[in-house]
């Protein structure tokens, strides 16, 4: 270390190794660490090589920027049933898988393969519902979404899905950051990195929780990974107040906290002029959107406001934490221009271990919870002409096996299917989507795809395509190179575009 170099390090002693580092500048060991620390070759750490995204606001990260190419869809609302729902009881309907139900699984289905539970050789399992066609597109949906029967012409669906991770939370991850491990940002945090938000009083990406758990991969499928904090995703809540720890302590008016927050920013200001960490700015844009929230929040969230057919329509009930207030509350939130609206129902796990993991039982309650509300969601958006420029996504992590779970080689009390990663149902609609449209094809029984597959990755490339974004140059440069959503995959599925 030169005389310089001991120099800028005295002076930096408070700042953390990373950023003591990213000030080194001088030296080629200086500038290899830099560039795994997440360096450019300016040293500023920013991202350089989205060539039609402008760089986000230094003083307001979430200011809203112009995509890539025009878009058709200005808004993404995801509905993800945390637990994997079984498409064989839902969209993917196999006459031929009730012919063998109860025999013997052949063992060309289990050779090589991995399961979460099953061991030896399980019995396989017809269908556990009645199908009909419905729609001028014929779509088969079964008789747990009589509801959403009734919007089938409305949607894409997506019938040979395919994944890399069978048990949930890598599963979580790979659909929502498109890595299975933890540590990468998550695609609302991308979609609000590339194009900001066009409502400055609300964060940009907002994610609602209903089921009585957080999603199994944690707030991690949220998060905001290497990028800046700013851009993850804000939870908030359809019971209570909306917010945890937003509203102002006892004793301090509004007057005073915004005293108060203007000195905690003018000495933040002065750390970032002397470290340069941009965290720093995410913190004073942090504490700025919570400063706007304490207003904004409890007024979008409020349904007691909505008039009664609204309601009904639904199927809420103001003050509940549910899978139904929150549908209608991602409804608001996308009237507010709001970017990215995640939604996250657990208990979908149908393993048939217990009751509330049985297809005859749980299953079908968790059915109930949805069926009204999403079909109610698309039929609201499209009578206030919000659907077009809103892309509704809905689905799980993974499928489900056509064989009956046999857990550790021993049959479950209840019926159930085990994780199964070859095949699964997704649906998509408006923002520039076909409607009545079904896309892919599985074998007979519904375990493989045979047509027209779409991994996950796809699917990422697809939602940020009708944002206007290329999935290709949606990129952060971070530990010596480009990181995107897609990583190096995905391809458009432009069939299903109108």
């Amino acid at each position: 270390m030169n005389i310089l170099e001991q120099a800028e390090f005295e002076r930096l002693q408070h700042v953390t190794r990373r950023h003591f580092l990213l000030k080194c500048t001088t030296g080629l060991g200086a500038m290899a660490l830099g560039s795994l620390m997440g360096c450019n070759s300016s040293g500023t750490g920013k991202n350089e090589d989205i060539a039609a995204l402008s760089e986000p606001d230094r003083n307001n990260p979430l200011l809203a920027r112009a995509s890539h190419f025009a878009p058709k869809a200005k808004r993404v609302i995801f509905l993800h049933m945390a637990g994997a729902p079984s498409q064989l009881e839902l969209f993917d309907y196999k006459p031929e898988l009730q012919k063998l139900h109860a025999q013997d699984c052949p063992q060309s289905l289990l050779e090589g393969k991995r399961f979460a539970f099953i061991k030896g050789v399980p019995k396989m399992l017809g269908p556990q519902a009645q199908f009909k066609q419905h729609g001028q597109s014929g779509a088969w949906i079964s008789e747990h979404l009589p509801y959403f029967s009734q919007v089938a012409d409305d949607v894409a669906f997506l019938k040979a899905m395919h994944t890399d991770e069978f048990n949930h939370a890598p599963a979580q991850l790979l659909m929502q950051t498109g890595n299975g491990r933890l540590g990468r940002p998550s695609m609302g945090a991308w979609v609000t990195y590339g194009l900001g938000s066009e409502n400055q009083n609300l964060p940009g990406f907002i994610v609602l929780v209903s089921g009585g758990k957080q999603p199994d991969a944690g707030k991690s499928a949220y998060g905001s990974g290497f990028l800046p904090t700013v851009y993850q995703g804000v939870e908030c809540r359809s019971k209570g107040d909306p917010v945890l720890y937003v509203s102002d302590p006892k004793g301090m008016n509004r007057d005073l906290r915004r005293h108060s927050l203007d000195a905690i920013n003018q000495i933040n200001e002065q750390q970032y002029q002397e470290v340069g960490d941009p965290e720093i700015l995410s913190r004073i844009s942090q504490y700025e959107m919570a400063f706007k929230m304490q207003v904004s929040v409890p007024e979008a969230m409020d349904i007691s406001k909505e008039p009664e057919y609204i309601h009904q329509m639904y199927g809420t009930k103001p003050g509940q934490a549910a899978f139904a207030n929150n549908c209608l509350l991602a409804r608001r939130l996308i009237e507010r221009d709001v970017r990215f609206v995640q939604l996250f129902h657990w208990g979908w796990d149908a393993h048939g271990a217990g009751k509330e993991e049985a297809l005859n039982f749980g299953f079908m309650d968790r059915c109930k919870e949805v069926d009204q509300p999403m079909a109610a969601l698309i039929q609201d958006l499209k009578q206030r002409g919000l659907l077009e420029e809103t892309l509704i996504v809905w689905g799980g992590e993974f499928g489900r096996t056509p064989m009956l779970e046999n857990r550790e080689g021993k049959q479950n009390p209840y019926t159930g299917r085990d994780h199964h990663t070859e095949a699964f149902t997704m649906w998509m609609a408006g923002g520039g989507v076909k409607g009545g449209v079904s896309y892919g094809e599985t074998d007979e029984i519904g375990y493989y795809g045979v047509k027209n597959k779409v991994h996950v990755h796809d699917l990422q490339a697809t939602i940020l395509n009708q944002l206007g974004m290329n999935h290709e140059k949606l990129t952060y440069h971070f530990q010596g190179r480009n990181f995107r959503l897609t990583d190096v995959h995905g391809r458009v599925v432009r069939d299903i575009l109108a």
